[in-house]
């Protein structure tokens, strides 16, 4: 089969691999499609992060050359000995996440914070990028009647970003800021109105994510090349917002979202880091601000789903280009890094 693997930093390539045989426990999928993540163009650009280079992963066992994609949905066509959460022909959503299931933190049913945390399409084990893969039974979600495969493939981000908004001190009619609506910014939005947050208030460069902000209800969004951001929603909240999310992993957007909370305002960093970010720690303790970080989700997916009938998160919104597999380094990767105005490109495994 083909299937797209990273070997390095800016080298990935459409290959053919060895299609997988079905296991004892395990769910063979046929891919429909699958989701660039911000993730996979960290992989692509400055790599590895989470890709296994100089030792297999803990959990998979493998090592670069690796499958990427971790943001898909397929069909069921086969099942091993043992699974009787999903039939064969059943559409389905794949939770990413590979955890020993051993350590404190898996035994406290916090799995997204296992000790040896992986990702399938990023750690080893297949991934999206390919024509089929297969998972364990516990990753696999069946969909609710009525989603398109296109939307099951948001169901990951979609994920990471109610995730994000349910760890957060957030109470409905609290005012929020999102700094940075790339894909996972924009889907805040979406969990920010699901949740009942009064004003979401967008800090973005880009005029066309900005654009898209305000058509999936951001209050307003501010520019902070035009204008001083901190300052700005300040005034418009009266002394700043409840809840800042940082979206992008840029070290001085991050000042600038711990700045923008209210006295006992709470920053939540979404983003995953190349660098190191410096701060004043008196902004934080001198007004009881709190920060914290999340990192993926736990116990989520048939939520998004759910919500996901009910109109949030849409795909006709987010998805702005669709792609072959073959064309996944060209019109994929390369157009991401060189083009800011996309949204959400998908890769389609069976054409």
């Amino acid at each position: 089969m083909k299937a797209a693997r990273w070997h390095k930093a800016k080298d990935i390539r459409v290959e053919t691999i060895e299609e997988p045989v079905i296991a004892p426990g395990k769910v063979k999928i046929k891919v429909h499609w699958t989701g660039i993540c911000g993730s996979d163009l960290h992989e692509y650009a400055v790599g590895p992060i989470f890709i296994p280079v100089e030792e297999p992963h803990y959990l998979s066992k493998d090592i670069a050359p690796i499958v990427m994609g971790h943001e898909f949905s397929g069909e069921v066509v086969e099942i091993g000995e043992g699974v009787t959460k999903v039939r064969v022909g059943d559409p389905v959503v794949v939770e990413p996440i590979l955890a020993c299931g051993e350590c404190a933190a898996c035994k406290k049913g916090k799995y997204n914070i296992c000790k040896h945390l992986g990702f399938h399409g990023l750690s080893g084990g297949g991934g999206g990028f390919s024509e089929y893969t297969m998972v364990d039974e516990k990753m696999v979600h069946k969909m609710p009647e009525g989603l398109s495969y296109e939307q099951g493939a948001l169901v990951e981000p979609a994920a990471v970003a109610l995730h994000s908004v349910r760890l957060s001190k957030l109470k409905a009619g609290d005012k929020a800021a999102v700094f940075g609506v790339g894909p996972i910014g924009l889907l805040v939005i979406e969990a920010l109105r699901a949740a009942g947050a009064s004003e979401i208030y967008a800090v973005e460069l880009s005029q066309e994510r900005a654009a898209k902000a305000l058509e999936l209800g951001a209050t307003a969004v501010i520019n902070p090349q035009e204008e001083d951001a901190v300052a700005r929603l300040q005034e418009l909240t009266d002394g700043g917002v409840d809840v800042a999310f940082e979206v992008t992993g840029v070290p001085v957007v991050l000042k600038q979202a711990i700045d923008s909370t209210t006295f006992e305002g709470e920053t939540i960093i979404v983003s995953i880091w190349e660098t190191e970010a410096s701060i004043q720690p008196n902004n934080i303790v001198l007004s009881e601000r709190t920060v914290k970080g999340i990192i993926a989700y736990r116990d989520i997916f048939p939520a998004v789903m759910e919500l996901m009938t009910k109109g949030y998160f849409p795909a006709e919104k987010l998805v702005t280009k669709r792609i072959k597999l073959d064309e996944v380094v060209t019109e994929g990767f390369e157009t991401l890094m060189k083009e800011k105005n996309h949204i959400k490109i998908l890769v389609n495994s069976q054409e």
